[in-house]
C-alpha cells in the first residue's frame, strides 16, 4: 500500500480500495464537500492528487470513524480544518514508525 502513496494522481477506484469505500461514497463527497476537487481526463475519469487523497482521509475520518453527519463534517472542517489535518498527518506518521518497527522486530 506504501507504493500507491508514491503516485502522483489516483483513480477513483484505488481510492476507494485504499478506504474500503465503494467509489460511489467518493463521488458523493466530491458533491459534498468543496475540498475535493479531483481533476478529471478527457474520458471524464477523475484524478485524485495527493492533496485531495489527505483530504478524503480527512472526510472519513470525520465520516466513517468519528460518526459526524455530512453537516456536522462540512461544520468540523470550516472551523478545525488544520486541527483535524495535523490530526491525521500525526496519526499517518504513527502508522509508518509501527510498520518500520514490526519490520525491525520480524527481522530480528
Amino acid at each position: 500500500m506504501e507504493e500507491a502513496y508514491q503516485k502522483h494522481y489516483y483513480s477513483i477506484g484505488e481510492v476507494a480500495e485504499m478506504l474500503h469505500v465503494p467509489p460511489s461514497t467518493l463521488r458523493y463527497w466530491e458533491k459534498e464537500f468543496d475540498i475535493l476537487k479531483p481533476k478529471k481526463n478527457a474520458k471524464g475519469d477523475r484524478l485524485f492528487t495527493r492533496t485531495d487523497l489527505q483530504n478524503i482521509k480527512l472526510i472519513y475520518l470525520l465520516v466513517k470513524e468519528k460518526g459526524y453527519t455530512i453537516d456536522g463534517a462540512k461544520a468540523q472542517l470550516k472551523s478545525k480544518l488544520s486541527t483535524e489535518q495535523k490530526k491525521l498527518q500525526i496519526i499517518e506518521r504513527l502508522k509508518k514508525i509501527r510498520a518500520f518497527l514490526l519490520d525491525i522486530k520480524e527481522a530480528l
